[in-house]
C-alpha cells in the first residue's frame, strides 16, 4: 500500500481529506467476506482508520486513532482494488463514514467495481454503494435515514439486552432488509446457543458467524 505518514496533516492535506482525495487507510488486502449476507464472497478490503464509537469488545482497536495510519491518495486505493480479479470491495473501518467517500466510490464505479459498505450508521451517507451493511451500536445510535437505507442489519450479541437492541433497530429498517445476529467473538461459545434458540423463535433473523476467523484468514 502506498501513502505517506501525516500524524498532524497540514492545511493542504486537510483540504484534500475534506474533499475525499486523501483517506487514512489502515490496511488494504484481498480475502473472503467473513460475515453477514455476503459470507464467502471473494473481495478486496479497504479498512479506513478513525472511529469514535468505542465498543469495548472491538477486536480492531488499532483502527480507532486515524492519526496512526497513512494518508493515502484515493487513486492508489482505486488502482489496488481495480486490479483485483473479483472487482468487489468492502469498505470498512474504523468508521468509514467519518469521511467524504464520494470521490472514492465514483472512481471505483468508473472501473466497474461492486462496492459494499460496513458502517455503524451514525453519520450521513457519502458515496454510492451496491450493498450497505449497518451494524448499530447503542453508544452512538444510527441515524433514521441510514437505517432506512440499510440492505443488511447486523447486530452484535454479547448479552441478553442486545436482543432488545436488535429488535428496536429491526423495527426501523426497510421491509427487504436482511436481519443478522452475530455473536461477539470473545463470548462465542457462551452466547451462540442462545442466538440459535432466538432465531428458531424469531425466524426473520439469521445467524452471522465470523467465518474468516474459523478459516484463519484476514
Amino acid at each position: 500500500m502506498t501513502g505517506h505518514e501525516l500524524i498532524n496533516p497540514g492545511p493542504a492535506e486537510q483540504k484534500k481529506m475534506e474533499e475525499g482525495l486523501l483517506l487514512p487507510v489502515m490496511e488494504m488486502f484481498c480475502s473472503l467476506q467473513g460475515e453477514g449476507f455476503h459470507t464467502g464472497k471473494d473481495s478486496a478490503f479497504v479498512r479506513i482508520g478513525g472511529c469514535d464509537v468505542g465498543c469495548y469488545w472491538c477486536d480492531i482497536k488499532e483502527s480507532w486513532d486515524a492519526s496512526l495510519h497513512p494518508l493515502t491518495g484515493i487513486h492508489d486505493i482505486i488502482d489496488y482494488v481495480s486490479a483485483f480479479p473479483a472487482k468487489a470491495v468492502v469498505i470498512t473501518g474504523g468508521e468509514p463514514l467519518n469521511y467524504n467517500l464520494e470521490p472514492l466510490c465514483a472512481g471505483l464505479k468508473k472501473n466497474g467495481v461492486c462496492i459494499y459498505l460496513e458502517t455503524c450508521g451514525a453519520y450521513p451517507l457519502t458515496g454510492q454503494y451496491d450493498w450497505i451493511c449497518l451494524s448499530p451500536k447503542p453508544n452512538l445510535r444510527p441515524r433514521p435515514d441510514m437505517l432506512h437505507m440499510a440492505d443488511e442489519l447486523k447486530v452484535i450479541i454479547r448479552e441478553e439486552k442486545d436482543f432488545y437492541w436488535a429488535e428496536e433497530n429491526a423495527g426501523r429498517v426497510k421491509e427487504k432488509c436482511r436481519l443478522f445476529l452475530q455473536p461477539e467473538w470473545s463470548q462465542y461459545q457462551r452466547i451462540l446457543p442462545r442466538i440459535v434458540d432466538y432465531v428458531k423463535q424469531h425466524p426473520r433473523w439469521m445467524v452471522s458467524l465470523q467465518a474468516h476467523k474459523f478459516m484463519n484468514i484476514p
